[in-house]
């Protein structure tokens, strides 16, 4: 209650003190004010590398949403985001859950695969986009650059900052079944304008396409900048969200065997005794830019992430009836259990220090960058109620009773550590040739309730060949390794909750770029990532054996192709393969829940003859997925339409922009998502939806 009083209190007074400071301001002349670490939108991104470095030049495949495109494609979540990125699938992306995805066929790790402003947080929970400026998504293995993450790669959230001239927006939306958003941003300078300031204030009702699927959210930050000299920067921030959702569990197959046949909207979590999942996050950032001289510059950043969380479901699983774990009864039969986890805790804190410049060594040319990270993470629950509730039914559902009893006293469980120098070189061999080499030197420390503790030193190289025959083509190839903490055993398991070593991965990747004029972009890349297989074996236990390959290429097309249309084009093609595990049924199989082809097209056509007007639509396919490890049942394929139109329009000095979106535009039914987790299960898409939307700037 105090966090709920204070953070509304402190968003009010922001919000009051901003508009007087900018009624005062407005009689006063702007002073010069110098911002380091400014970036054109799009075209930019420091999860490639270290600092700003252009897309082209990054010898990596990355991926930018910036604000403005977000806008244009109605994102509210990543979710949404994901949907216009080929390489990213959900992976156990349950509603009203956390927000879980793969990229590349690797599922991302919550503890670490996710950053704000290149600072890992925890993504067990939907990371709110309000306060964001972009998303970045640096696909493959970030060793050198992230440390520890899953080969997939990582996903930046890069904070809104203050901006130099007043900025007042309000954004009014509404979704889905009665889904009611209010968001209001406000930015600008103080009277005295060395110091900045940037509010986001956000309330939502959420009504998913999953009936019964309720809930709410509420959301404040703040972001605030003081430009201490014309070279060094201060930036400060802090963000708190609330947000509780009944969660939709995912279905089972048939006699494990055959795809249930259900809506899409369908909620097996609806016993009169379920609860809503609550989460609560919260981050404190800050960040120092100092420009030592016209080569040097120093930064040092670090974050404080609290998670919290209140787990509640009533979880369908197997069929007693038949002895069946996992898979539904054959007349559409599942038991029922409740699960209970209170007061699971995550507080990962983060910090780093930079040192780049520039220097030359004869007739070659350096780009350096030296520096130390740390990182620690502190993991809490209680023993969770997970027992037998009763039997419901798929066609005819039943109320059973509640379990008796409730989780055990919290406690630490898991303390991860994380400590590293990283140096990287980007040398000039001739005015064409660049070579990127960079290693990092990662400790890691593990300290687990009932496991041998880890304290381990990994060398994290990473090798880069960039070519560039003209001003705006380049070529590259490179070669990492990347580093990731054990998976953690699931539910089922002899050895449930406990986390296998760290393993490393290795990758391969070729790729070329090009910005046709100013306003297309392309890109294509060919990789291949290899890791150790992680399962559960014959005997319940889970394991590290064998290894898991994938192999492929992905396409990226995008930008203004006429005076009025513009285009989004991704595509991945990928082979995936387990090896190595001397189980016959598993050997030479794919992976689970990926896709051999998937693309996402979006185009907006601006009508000439209404000023204003433009209308867009966007394809998404994906091809079929295997269910299981063995690969004995495969999902089908599916393509989704979607529809959108925008209004911009100018009253005076108040600008005006209305949205429509139709979701599923021909209300089709597929399984969006298809996770091997808890004995595997499958997510229905959304059906049709409309969502309406005014963006109002003053």
């Amino acid at each position: 209650m105090f966090k709920r009083e204070f953070a509304v209190s402190a968003a009010a007074l922001a919000v009051a003190q901003a508009f007087a400071v900018h009624a005062h301001a407005e009689d006063q002349a702007m002073a010069e004010v110098v911002i380091t670490g400014t970036k054109l939108p799009g075209t930019h991104a420091a999860v490639g590398g270290f600092g700003d470095v252009p897309l082209l030049l990054t010898p990596a495949s990355v991926n930018v949403l910036d604000r403005e495109k977000m806008q244009e494609l109605n994102i509210r979540t990543t979710t949404d985001a994901a949907k216009f990125d080929a390489s990213i699938s959900d992976a156990y992306n349950a509603v009203g859950y956390a927000e879980q995805f793969s990229i590349r066929g690797f599922k991302l790790n919550n503890a670490n695969s996710y950053r704000k402003d290149g600072l890992a947080i925890s993504g067990d929970t939907q990371i709110p986009l309000e306060n964001k400026e972009a998303i970045e998504v640096l696909k493959g293995l970030a060793g050198l650059q992230a440390g520890v993450a899953a080969p997939g790669g990582v996903v930046n959230y890069v904070t809104k900052r203050p901006t130099s001239t007043p900025l007042r927006s309000v954004t009014v939306e509404a979704s889905e079944r009665g889904t009611l958003l209010g968001h209001v941003d406000l930015g600008g300078r103080f009277a005295d304008t060395r110091f900045g300031y940037r509010i986001n204030v956000a309330g939502e009702r959420l009504r998913s396409y999953i009936k019964g699927s309720d809930g709410h959210r509420n959301f404040v930050s703040g972001a605030f900048d003081w430009q201490i000299t014309p070279d060094a920067l201060l930036q400060i921030d802090g963000d708190y969200q609330k947000k509780a959702q009944v969660t939709a569990p995912g279905f089972q197959l048939i006699n494990n065997a055959t795809f249930p046949n259900v809506p899409a909207d369908m909620q097996l979590n609806a016993q009169p005794w379920s609860k809503p999942v609550t989460t609560e996050t919260s981050n404190i950032g800050a960040r120092l830019l100092v420009q030592l001289n016209q080569d040097w510059s120093a930064t040092v950043s670090a974050n404080r992430h609290s998670f919290k969380r209140d787990d509640y479901a009533a979880f369908p699983y197997g069929c007693g009836a038949q002895d069946l774990y996992p898979g539904f009864c054959g007349n559409g039969d599942f038991d029922v259990y409740d699960y209970q986890s209170t007061g699971e805790r995550k507080s990962p804190q983060a910090a780093q220090a930079m040192l780049q410049g520039k220097l030359a060594t004869g007739e070659l040319r350096h780009a350096v960058t030296v520096g130390w990270s740390w990182f620690r993470n502190s993991e809490k629950w209680g023993d969770y109620l997970y027992d037998y509730a009763g039997t419901s039914n798929l066609y005819a559902p039943v109320v059973v009773k509640p379990a008796v009893g409730g989780t055990g006293p919290v406690s630490e469980r898991r303390a991860d550590r994380e400590q590293a120098v990283f140096v990287q070189d980007v040398v000039g061999l001739t005015d064409k040739l660049k070579l990127h080499a960079g290693v990092r030197s990662a400790q890691l420390k593990r300290n687990e309730a009932g496991v041998a503790p880890v304290d381990e030193n990994f060398l994290l190289p990473n090798l880069s060949l960039v070519y560039a025959p003209k001003a705006n083509a380049t070529a590259y190839a490179s070669w990492a390794k990347g580093l990731e903490y054990g998976d953690v055993a699931p539910i089922g398991t002899t050895n449930v909750g406990h986390a296998l070593a760290p393993s490393v991965s290795k990758q391969v990747e070729l790729g070329v770029k090009a910005d046709i004029g100013q306003d297309i972009s392309l890109a294509m890349a060919v990789f291949q990532i290899r890791k150790g297989l992680d399962y559960i074996n014959a005997a319940s236990t889970f394991v590290r054996g064998g290894e898991r390959q994938h192999r492929g290429l992905e396409m990226r097309a995008n930008g203004q192709l006429t005076r009025d249309l513009k285009l989004w084009f991704t595509a991945m093609a990928l082979d995936t393969e387990q090896s190595g595990t001397g189980n016959p049924a598993m050997d030479g199989k794919r992976v689970t829940n990926v896709p051999k082809f998937k693309t996402s097209l979006w185009a907006e056509y601006a009508l000439p003859q209404i000023d204003g007007l433009k209308l867009n639509a966007n394809w998404q396919y994906a091809s079929r997925k295997a269910f299981n490890e063995t690969n004995t049942v495969f999902v089908p394929g599916y393509g989704v339409l979607n529809l959108g139109a925008s209004y911009a329009m100018k009253v005076g000095d108040v600008k005006t922009v209305l949205r429509a979106s139709v979701r599923n535009a021909t209300n089709k039914f597929y399984w969006r998502d298809v996770t091997p987790d808890l004995g595997g299960y499958l997510f229905p898409g959304g059906d049709r939806a409309y969502k309406l939307s005014a963006q109002v700037d003053f």
